[in-house]
């Protein structure tokens, strides 16, 4: 197995996650583990690696590509929303960075053959892990055109949600949708093409990006996340969030914004009684994209925002 990603904006994790030598870091999201081993060389001959990701074949290939590092590293086939559980699995208390991805792989595009591309001619699946229950298929195949919608427009942001949904429900009554590209060509046909010539993109590019958020549970194990991360590390230990499309950057940025307020008291009490501390300063007070030299090298980055703060 070639599990082929193109880590993104490595010198700016590197940078914001300030890997020093014996510490403890976790990489929730190791993808092609191309930013797994430049944090090792970083942290080696004493630190600790915390591998993590919900993919079985990324921590195969993780364990191949970091084998010469063996002593240094913990992998779980897991989720980082799991973090807290696998600390305790350790007997970890804190560590002092984390890293999170959020991005889809070279691997699940090109050779995962699960359906994540809207290219290829592939079985409706968009599991990242594949020990999970629910596929792409079932959901499109069984939701309501209701639900279709909502998912559509809420995850996707999809203008055109509603004839979407309505041309699935239509067509799935003739037979099951289940391939990737039964689905990307409903998609492109219930959009008018006048609307399709100017999108810039394909037209099935955000009905994909809706349905993998909605198989995997994407936001959810997010959000979870979030409200606990500042408890997982130690004193001026450092999160660094890669996220890729607004909503997700949206929940980061919020989160960051909440965890940096002192008092939210309202302005007329004489005097504070909520207690709130600030628990985080961000390193990255504009959001850091990627420089315009790594998108001509991958242009996959383009869309990369990369957001990070330092627990107080």
């Amino acid at each position: 197995m070639t599990y082929k990603h193109i880590s993104v904006m490595q010198k700016e994790v590197l940078y914001y996650l300030n890997c020093q030598p014996g510490k403890i870091y976790v990489d929730g999201t190791l993808g092609g583990s191309g930013h797994a081993k430049a944090i090792l060389e970083k942290i080696i001959p004493n630190g600790i690696l915390i591998g993590i990701d919900q993919d079985s074949a990324a921590i195969e290939n993780a364990e191949k590509v970091l084998e010469s590092y063996k002593r240094n590293i913990y992998l779980f086939h897991d989720n980082f929303a799991n973090l807290p559980e696998i600390l305790s699995q350790l007997n970890i208390a804190a560590v002092d960075g984390i890293l999170l991805d959020l991005g889809i792989s070279l691997y699940h595009i090109e050779s995962s053959g699960r359906g994540f591309s809207f290219k290829k001619d592939e079985p409706l699946d968009m599991r990242m892990d594949t020990q999970s229950k629910q596929t792409a298929a079932e959901l499109v195949n069984g939701l309501s055109e209701k639900n279709l919608k909502k998912i559509f427009k809420e995850y996707g942001e999809e203008r055109w949600a509603g004839p979407i949904a309505r041309k699935i429900v239509k067509a799935r009554k003739d037979r099951p949708i289940e391939s990737s590209k039964d689905l990307a060509d409903l998609v492109s046909a219930a959009i008018p093409k006048n609307a399709v010539l100017k999108l810039g993109i394909h037209p099935a590019t955000k009905v994909f990006m809706a349905l993998r958020i909605a198989v995997n549970r994407e936001l959810e194990k997010l959000d979870f996340f979030l409200e606990n991360f500042v408890n997982l590390l130690n004193p001026k230990g450092r999160l660094c969030i890669l996220s890729f499309h607004s909503l997700e950057d949206r929940m980061v940025k919020h989160r960051i914004k909440d965890l940096e307020k002192n008092c939210i008291c309202p302005p007329e009490f004489p005097k504070c009684v909520c207690s709130k501390q600030k628990q985080v300063r961000s390193l990255t007070r504009k959001v850091r994209r990627p420089t315009e030299e790594e998108i001509a090298l991958n242009p996959m980055s383009r869309s990369t925002r990369l957001r990070a703060v330092e627990k107080i």
